[in-house]
């Protein structure tokens, strides 16, 4: 199918742009990789009535080191650079390999983490990463600047916090503890397709015990999920069998995934359980020094 008519406008600054969202009255859609938004409008999901392309806005294309140690990333920042860049692997390394589980090479080469955030997807992976990373979204409106922790960012199944008027503009990645381990695990029925489920674990250990702990979980809800029952029972313990089968019994009593053409709810359920437990046991040898491969990440 084709899409709809609309006119077309390349803002050269964040100002221009929000100005052509207000005047459109509601009916403005942003685009940047448009990877998400193209196929909408193509199946008539949307008429918009003016398409604002805001690639030309070179204030919202960065990737900053920050002196703590965390990141900034400008909303119109694509998926290939988190994928390829040198500073992403060496602080957020399980950022760096998520990423390489978005879709096909031609999609990460257009779609931004802005767009992706903002569309909201329950099955992509950077929702998910800004939920465990802990992060905060700027978002600017007429009103200014406001920001938005990653947990009150996502609001349902493609529902986001942006407000009519407003555009994401930046990401702010605080520093993960000194030496922390992480892991990535997902399982989807094609490289390149929506994930059946996925997790994400960051472990801080000190003297054998685990001191910090995130597990984040994605697929199986209406939004990705932190799972702070399995994160408790995880605090201040050795990873074993015994913790790890508490901590794979959490997870799958505090989700309710749902049932479609690929997955049953309780498929869904068993699985992220069994990737939990792969994810936190990766993570645990990862802080304790071991060298391990990226096969499944």
């Amino acid at each position: 199918m084709k899409p709809p008519k609309f006119d077309y406008i390349r803002p050269t600054t964040v100002d221009e742009a929000i100005a052509a969202l207000v005047a459109a009255e509601g009916d403005g859609k942003i685009i940047a990789g448009g990877q998400s938004l193209v196929p909408m409008l193509n199946f008539r999901l949307l008429n918009p009535t003016i398409l604002i392309d805001i690639n030309r806005i070179e204030e919202l294309n960065y990737l900053e080191e920050q002196p703590d140690g965390g990141l900034r990333i400008g909303s119109l920042t694509r998926h290939h650079v988190l994928e390829t860049s040198p500073v992403v692997k060496r602080l957020f390394p399980v950022l760096n390999a998520a990423m390489a589980h978005v879709a096909h090479l031609a999609i990460r080469n257009r779609g931004t983490i802005g767009g992706s955030i903002t569309h909201a997807d329950p099955a992509a992976e950077l929702p998910l990463m800004m939920v465990l990373l802990e992060t905060e979204i700027g978002i600017v409106s007429p009103r200014g600047r406001r920001a938005v922790a990653a947990e009150d960012f996502f609001l349902g199944s493609l529902t986001s916090a942006v407000e009519e008027g407003e555009i994401v503009t930046d990401i702010n990645v605080p520093a993960l503890p000194p030496g922390a381990g992480w892991a990535f695990e997902e399982v989807a029925r094609r490289s390149g397709d929506f994930a059946l489920a996925a997790v994400g674990v960051i472990l801080a250990v000190e003297d054998g015990k685990i001191t910090q702990a995130r597990v984040g979980v994605m697929g199986v809800g209406d939004t990705p999920m932190r799972m702070f029952d399995a994160e408790t029972v995880l605090y201040d313990e050795a990873c074993d069998e015994a913790i790890l089968g508490q901590v794979v019994a959490a997870v799958r009593s505090a989700v309710e995934p749902p049932s479609d053409l690929h997955a049953s709810s309780d498929y869904r359920r068993h699985l992220v359980g069994n990737l939990v437990r792969r994810a936190v046991t990766t993570a645990w040898r990862r802080a304790l020094g071991e060298q391990i491969g990226e096969k499944h990440e």
